[in-house]
């Protein structure tokens, strides 16, 4: 399981003494707490699942290239270091992100099993995208590829 993977990471940098492991994977175990509470209500007293778990690092991912946006712009080298750095560490626990041929013959495969004919079903094509192929594709590029293979 991958929140088992976390904690073992977590801890292994502390013996190692691996600051930017431990400080990055301290961040994700307090982000998973956190989306384990809000899913309480919910019905899921035991946290959430490896899928959610994927999806919420490739949102820090995310939000970690966007800061290093701002902060090559703001002229911040130790800064955008830093967040290279925790992008390195958070990418160990998604699993390898497909080629855009892969990405395409996914969306051909995913167009072909929700019926998809026009721009009108992108939802369902990129529904079905996130449902098989979760932490294993940028969803922001392949929204581009499914529009412009449903216009």
């Amino acid at each position: 399981m991958l929140r088992n993977e976390i904690n073992e990471a977590m801890k292994n940098a502390l013996r190692a003494k691996d600051e930017r492991t431990l400080a990055t994977t301290r961040l994700i175990i307090s982000r998973m707490r956190d989306l384990d509470i809000a899913a309480r209500p919910k019905g899921n007293a035991d946290g959430i699942g490896d899928s959610e778990i994927l999806a919420m690092l490739q949102g820090m991912v995310k939000q970690r290239r966007e800061s290093i946006a701002m902060y090559e712009k703001g002229n911040r080298p130790d800064l955008v270091k830093q967040e290279s750095e925790e992008i390195e560490v958070i990418e160990r626990f998604l699993p390898k992100q497909m080629d855009e041929t892969a990405v395409k013959e996914a969306i051909d495969k995913a167009v072909a099993a929700t019926g998809a004919a026009s721009i009108k079903d992108m939802g369902k094509v990129m529904g079905e995208l996130k449902k098989v192929y979760t932490g294993q594709m940028d969803f922001s590029k392949a929204g581009a590829l499914v529009k412009a293979r449903l216009s």
